[in-house]
């Protein structure tokens, strides 16, 4: 058994996205440099999947690139819902504010240019569903820095959390960035979790 055949038939057997974000897909690997970046239509459904259960009102998003997890998570939030995206590429933002504004979703969405961590020390008030997409050696730290803002029962989901089996053999920082939160989560009393193999791995946080 091939699991690369499993995760094609996972794809395939997955309902499909909106045509634009077909379109962004497509764009985004003809114009834009690593467009491996991109969360994809399992985890953009996925994304969306939780956020129609969770219904949350207000959600931060780190790590934005082109606006396809955004757009994803946007569309499952219910109509007065805002999320807030961290992304520190000028060229990203302005590539996925361009899909935003064609979207009937992307009123819901506010992108704010900078580093993450300055970004989240600048907010105020709670989130009900978190989405962690950044450089993976401030995974840690991101994820230290939005629990505090995190209501009781809100969700926080990590992507990449497998780090291409990295994580298993942990060298770079990198690596043990991603490793060590999910050795903390793993152990964390103000949480409980489910890390799934899905993709490049999610882990799926809840906030006691």
């Amino acid at each position: 058994m091939d699991f690369n055949d499993l995760d094609d038939y996972c794809i395939e057997t997955t309902q499909s996205e909106p045509e634009l974000l077909i379109e962004l897909v497509e764009k985004t690997y003809s114009d834009m440099g690593y467009p491996n970046k991109l969360s994809g239509k399992t985890i953009g459904r996925t994304l969306k999947l939780l956020a129609k259960i969770a219904q949350p009102k207000r959600a931060l998003e780190i790590g934005m690139f082109t606006g396809y997890s955004a757009l994803s998570i946007a569309e499952g939030m219910p109509s007065d819902g805002e999320l807030i995206c961290c992304e520190t590429n000028p060229r990203a933002i302005e590539f996925a504010q361009s899909y935003f504004d064609r979207s009937e979703y992307g009123s819901k969405i506010k992108a704010i240019f900078g580093p993450a961590l300055d970004t989240i020390k600048s907010l105020e008030g709670q989130f009900d569903f978190v989405f962690i997409d950044a450089d993976k050696r401030n995974y840690l730290n991101y994820y230290e820095a939005v629990l505090p803002l995190v209501r009781s029962g809100g969700l926080i989901i990590i992507d990449n959390s497998l780090w291409q089996g990295r994580v298993l053999d942990p060298i770079e920082n990198s690596d043990i960035a991603v490793n060590q939160v999910n050795r903390l989560i793993a152990k964390d009393l103000r949480v409980e979790n489910v890390h799934l193999n899905v993709r490049d791995g999610l882990n799926i946080v809840v906030k006691h």
